[in-house]
């Protein structure tokens, strides 16, 4: 239970009568008590006619004051809480998958806003977003324990996110000891991540499904992986009997995984890695005339924020055209956006016009998003965050 009551403004309460998961300062009586209570406290949200309708995590200081834990306004947000949900996650991703190598919590789809949880087997990889997740660390790592008892829990708290949350970015150990990389399973192949230096938790477990897609695409192809990071979408093509893979990223590291992935997995005779920035690959690729069977792009997220948006869609239909350049005739282009900014329809236009720019005609054959995994909340549009698209070129 919580003392702290917090009062939705009169007629500012639709978003959370229809399902929201989140209310904005503006629809809050921000008044001194309210400015006054500690980023992360719980409090009971009540409407202008005295009902209470959730309890929250709730941040004075955050364009997104009020985070909804449960509707529930009799219960209490403690370590026994945090298990309840921690467990109805788990049994849904080992209902949907054979081995314990998934997303386990994602954040508000789960009921646990502001955490996201990857599972590396006996390894746990942890993200607090929100100050109020920060501030019940303790209860949540309780929870974990209680009905996981993982190895190790690695604390990633390094996402940008956190700084609109008036928090600091930190990486740190906080159950067991770290012996090296890691292994993660995906698609019946092994790869090797990083969970404290690798981007994110150091795994992309949203692009298992569309990795499934591409290997059956890869077959006697030459293949081109640009923003590979670790491999995941090139080794996949490997395993799908692709004749030539050539992995593109800028960062040493990333490619170091790649290939000791690749040996692992027995195809690194039929890799080359390739360390270089996207575009300068795709010109120095285009200007020696090189062609692909299947050219994957999955890049980074090019809209982080509004103001980016026509910025980024003018990056998404130059990457196209580039892309779809390199593409032998007959081939095959996929290419990805993260950027939840950008809606599906706003990505697909600007890549339809690149191609089209590269002198192109391309007929779409495949539109994915992210793995069961990654569930999406039905009032948060912004959790549907993932598009990808494959074309067939002429």
């Amino acid at each position: 239970m919580t003392d702290a009551t917090i009062r939705i403004l009169q007629g500012h309460d639709k978003r959370l009568r229809g399902g929201g998961p989140w209310l904005y300062s503006n629809e809050v009586q921000m008044d001194a008590a309210a400015k006054a209570l500690p980023p992360g406290s719980v409090v009971r949200l009540v409407a202008a006619d005295g009902k209470a309708m959730a309890l929250a995590h709730f941040n004075p200081h955050s364009l997104i004051a009020a985070r909804i834990l449960t509707r529930n306004v009799e219960v209490r947000i403690d370590a026994k809480f945090f298990a309840r949900r921690l467990k109805r996650a788990a049994e849904l991703r080992d209902r949907l998958f054979d081995r314990p190598f998934y997303r386990l919590v994602h954040a508000e789809a789960d009921g646990m806003p502001g955490v996201v949880i990857d599972r590396f087997g006996d390894v746990l990889v942890v993200q607090l977003n929100s100050v109020g997740m920060n501030r019940q660390e303790e209860e949540l790592l309780a929870a974990i324990d209680q009905v996981l008892a993982p190895r190790l829990v690695v604390l990633r708290n390094d996402s940008p996110i956190r700084s609109l949350e008036g928090l600091e970015a930190e990486v740190r150990v906080v159950r067991g000891e770290t012996t090296g990389p890691l292994e993660v399973e995906e698609n019946g192949l092994s790869f090797v991540c990083d969970p404290q230096g690798g981007q994110k938790t150091g795994w992309y477990y949203d692009q298992r499904d569309n990795r499934a897609f591409v290997r059956r695409l890869a077959r006697d192809q030459r293949v081109l992986d640009v923003y590979s990071y670790a491999g995941g979408f090139a080794l996949n093509a490997a395993a799908g009997g692709a004749r030539e893979v050539v992995v593109v990223d800028r960062a040493e590291s990333a490619l170091a995984m790649a290939q000791e992935s690749a040996g692992r997995q027995g195809v690194a005779e039929r890799c080359s890695f390739r360390k270089q920035e996207a575009y300068a690959a795709i010109d120095d690729l285009a200007a020696a005339r090189e062609r692909f069977g299947l050219v994957i792009c999955d890049p980074p997220a090019f809209v982080k924020s509004r103001k980016d948006l026509a910025a980024g869609l003018k990056g998404y239909r130059k990457l196209a055209r580039g892309a779809a350049g390199l593409v032998a005739e007959g081939g095959f282009l996929c290419i990805a956006s993260c950027s939840h900014n950008v809606d599906e329809a706003s990505f697909a236009r600007e890549v339809y016009i690149g191609i089209r720019a590269a002198g192109r005609s391309a007929r779409m054959i495949y539109r994915g998003g992210a793995g069961p995994d990654h569930p999406i909340h039905p009032a948060l549009p912004e959790s549907a965050y993932l598009k990808f698209l494959a074309y067939a070129l002429d």
